[in-house]
């Protein structure tokens, strides 16, 4: 994926407003680029007491607005529409995709202590959520048909179920597979395709999905 931080979102960086422009269906790297923005500000959500309503949040609320059109109020009335792709767990920053008519789609980052109101403008489709969802997909997982990654998941989730490991769905077409609630697997379902923020139990769970795999090829 080709994309690049705007050199005017990088004069405010009080704001807590960063965008990213990009190719929509090559997002390989988007995940590491929600790392990398989430990543800059974390310290600043830390002290549970400066925290806003939008931080305090859970995830359970905060995938509410998942899909849907919002407008996204942030610090000095800074006003913000697009469509909500996801939250990030840890620094509740708020990315928004936009797809401008013949021109590249682009993403904002808005971080969580930043966020003053958040209101939903529209639902989305069924055709939105496929296109917001090939965004957040690796390119691997877009090589397997949707048939594919459904088998996948099942064969993967059924197996930490026999291993006694705690697992479940997530998201409104749960694609992704939680972990004990600490750990999330994205389609394609690899070692490659694991985020948490504790890195023990990241290392842990790859190693278990590298036997899996090769449990599944021999």
């Amino acid at each position: 994926m080709e994309c690049w931080m705007q050199r005017e979102s990088l004069r405010f960086p009080e704001h807590g407003i960063f965008r990213l422009c990009c190719v929509p269906l090559k997002t390989s790297g988007l995940r590491g680029e929600l790392q990398k923005c989430s990543f800059m500000q974390t310290t600043c959500v830390l002290d549970v007491g400066n925290m806003n309503d939008w931080q305090r949040k859970s995830p359970l609320d905060w995938e509410t607005y998942v899909n849907k059109l919002v407008k996204v109020v942030a610090v000095e009335k800074y006003e913000y529409e697009g469509w909500l792709l996801t939250v990030d767990p840890v620094s509740a920053t708020i990315v928004l995709a936009t797809f401008p008519e013949n021109e590249k789609g682009s993403l904002s980052f808005i971080m969580g202590h930043a966020v003053q109101e958040v209101e939903v403008l529209q639902e989305g489709d069924s055709d939105m959520k496929q296109r917001l969802a090939r965004i957040l997909a690796p390119e691997e997982s877009q090589a397997y048909s949707a048939e594919e990654l459904e088998k996948r998941k099942n064969a993967l989730k059924t197996w930490l179920e026999t291993n006694h490991i705690p697992v479940g769905e997530q998201g409104e077409l749960g694609r992704t597979l939680s972990v004990a609630g600490v750990l999330s697997i994205e389609p394609p379902y690899g070692p490659e395709q694991c985020s948490s923020t504790n890195e023990i139990i990241l290392c842990r769970v790859q190693g278990l999905l590298q036997r899996f795999l090769q449990q599944q090829q021999s």
